[in-house]
């Protein structure tokens, strides 16, 4: 694979930005092979993401971040300088459904997803013959509902001790304390189907196939404190109708749960995903 500087800025808009940017990177003899830019025009801020062959620039990414500080605080900039030789690491964490949790680890493996997988954390023991199978770390965390805080300082600690970039959230059914939502903000992303807030509870399929719908879908977010409220990164849908079971239902959302999680999960690794707010913009 080839070895990039990912480059990614957001800086409220004005006139001259990307000549500035592009200008500096071709002075350095840098060889932009990607690039993005985007304006909000409601907020008036400007978002941007380039790759850049590193090999043409002869230099670190720790010089290169040095050389571009002062472009950075001229424009007001909040940025970030990522070298894809550095791969993220990454903790899933999983309950009793095992359709996202399988379909990451092969897209994993299969090499679709440049990352390290550092472990698995469950409250239950299902999955560990999968991940062990993959030679990953499985760690059974139980959560008792009446000492939640206890389980959750021992998620943290092995969040930590993996040194993990990244928790996905491949259908864990326990929602994370403030605490750890305010920890690794920007880097919690989580899965759901798109029939909340109408369906909520057991059997959402099943409430969904007594009322009639026609379109199955499911979001991929970040997490906040606000229970999946959090940024959209991705969502997708499939129609169904009067032919089908509530089985077919299940099925078709277990598909579209975890196309849209890898996708989400994808576009997170490469720095394509921009938190504006409560909003993204997502360079896909």
């Amino acid at each position: 694979m080839s070895h990039y500087y990912r480059l990614v800025v957001s800086c409220p808009d004005q006139v001259g930005i990307v000549a500035r940017v592009s200008g500096f990177i071709a002075q350095q003899g840098g060889s932009i092979t990607e690039a993005s830019q985007h304006s909000d025009l409601q907020t008036g801020r400007f978002f941007m993401r380039y790759e850049i062959l590193a090999d043409s620039l002869g230099m670190s990414v720790d010089t290169l971040r040095s050389a571009f500080e002062p472009i950075a605080q001229e424009f007001s900039m909040q940025w970030a300088l990522m070298d894809t030789q550095k791969r993220r690491r990454v903790i899933l964490m999983v309950s009793r459904e095992s359709h996202c949790l399988v379909d990451l680890l092969y897209r994993w493996q299969a090499g679709e997803l440049d990352c390290d997988i550092a472990g698995v954390i469950s409250n239950h023991e299902d999955m560990r013959s999968i991940a062990e199978w993959y030679g990953i770390p499985y760690h059974h965390v139980p959560v008792d509902p009446n000492n939640k805080e206890e389980s959750f300082t021992q998620v943290q600690e092995l969040i930590d001790n993996a040194r993990a970039d990244c928790i996905v959230l491949a259908r864990y059914m326990q929602i994370l304390p403030p605490s750890l939502c305010e920890r690794y903000a920007g880097q919690v992303i989580n899965i759901h189907h798109s029939f909340l807030p109408s369906f909520a509870g057991a059997k959402p399929y099943h409430q969904a196939y007594e009322r009639g719908v026609k379109l199955i879908g499911a979001t991929c977010h970040y997490v906040t404190e606000e229970l999946d409220a959090g940024p959209i990164i991705e969502q997708d849908i499939h129609r169904v109708s009067h032919c089908h079971t509530p089985t077919d239902l299940v099925r078709f959302g277990r598909d579209v749960e975890k196309a849209v999680l890898a996708r989400g999960l994808r576009w997170h690794l490469e720095d394509r995903v921009l938190i504006h707010g409560n909003k993204t913009v997502v360079f896909s």
